[in-house]
């Protein structure tokens, strides 16, 4: 099968980076899926991923963290889905990924594609939506009928994650205050349901207080959590909850939270995943609740850009792409052949 990958871990521009292979098609084991792949998306995990390194892959390594594409096989043990089944899924770093003709996936992963999407804006949405949904309802247990009216502050609102993270956040009855800074930053998470944008490279609590919120009772934070660390103390309400996916890049004192009581936590989509937790199914559960509401319309594709077709030029230019950190919403890229354009 055709494939995407890599052995060594190089710059975006170095054309060594990420490189054309044929592979052998993967087995499904017994909770394994084997999917025919429509189309990926590219996400700043993928670019991390891939990030220069000194570490050299004896066996080449594949990428890719959101698909769509055709239940092909399944393993012996799988009850969730069937052969011929669309699916869509966000993957597991411990494995190979999508940006190969066929991948595997645990089906506790995975949940039917959305009907009414295309499969470029259904692929653009699996990571994001479960990372959105996990950071608001698992993390920081916002609970939409108890919790109706409240407020949250979704740093860097106009991203992957946050253009989702926007969306549900007003599905569930929050008040929600964006950060953006370019007029399209602005006018986009304005059309994805904030209540309020505010700029993140001025100050945040005083940018919070003009518009009348002294405190906020919950802060998603999806860009630098190092730099916005002392503005997210000031503006957290005493026993409010804070959640970021953006790990430290130094140490922080943690006073002011202490003194307020406050919560702080970390969300990684992968950890289910990763370290096999009693609860992965709950992916497949939240996505196939994201199923519903974007067919039923409440929620939306975020997707903005779409290449093609999957190769490893066209994965180039979607990494440095998505590396310039100017991405509005998400980036696809679909098919493995010219005839997919």
């Amino acid at each position: 099968m055709k494939a995407v990958g890599l052995y060594r871990y190089l710059d975006i521009e170095d054309s060594g980076s990420l490189l054309d292979l044929e592979l052998e098609v993967p087995v499904p084991e017994a909770r394994d899926l084997l999917v025919r792949v429509k189309a990926v998306s590219v996400n700043p995990v993928d670019t991390k991923q891939r990030a220069p390194k000194e570490r050299v892959e004896a066996k080449p390594r594949v990428l890719g963290y959101d698909a769509v594409g055709e239940v092909v096989k399944v393993g012996s043990d799988v009850n969730l889905f069937a052969v011929g089944d669309e699916v869509y899924f966000a993957g597991d770093v411990t494995r190979q990924g999508s940006n190969a003709e066929y991948t595997r996936i645990d089906e506790r992963l995975a949940a039917h594609k959305p009907q009414n999407l295309t499969d470029e804006e259904a692929a653009a949405m699996p990571l994001t939506t479960l990372t959105a949904s996990e950071a608001l309802f698992d993390r920081l247990l916002i609970t939409p009928e108890k919790d109706n009216g409240k407020s949250i502050l979704i740093i860097n609102g106009a991203g992957g994650v946050g253009s989702i993270a926007v969306q549900l956040a007003k599905f569930s009855g929050l008040e929600v205050i964006a950060t953006a800074s370019r007029p399209e930053t602005i006018d986009w998470v304005k059309q994805h349901g904030a209540d309020f944008v505010i700029d993140h490279h001025l100050s945040i609590p005083e940018e919070l207080m003009k518009i009348g919120f002294p405190h906020v009772d919950y802060i998603l934070c999806l860009h630098d959590t190092y730099r916005h660390f002392e503005a997210m103390e000031q503006a957290i309400k005493p026993e409010g909850q804070i959640c970021s996916i953006v790990e430290l890049s130094h140490p922080v004192q943690m006073s002011i939270l202490k003194d307020k009581s406050a919560g702080f936590h970390y969300e990684f989509m992968f950890t289910r995943s990763k370290y096999q937790t009693a609860d992965q199914i709950r992916q497949h559960e939240i996505l196939e609740k994201a199923r519903v509401l974007f067919e039923s319309g409440e929620l939306k594709s975020t997707l903005t850009k779409v290449l093609t077709p999957i190769n490893a030029e066209t994965m180039r230019e979607a990494h440095k792409i998505v590396e310039s950190g100017k991405m509005i919403g998400k980036l696809v890229v679909k098919g493995f052949d010219e005839d997919d354009k």
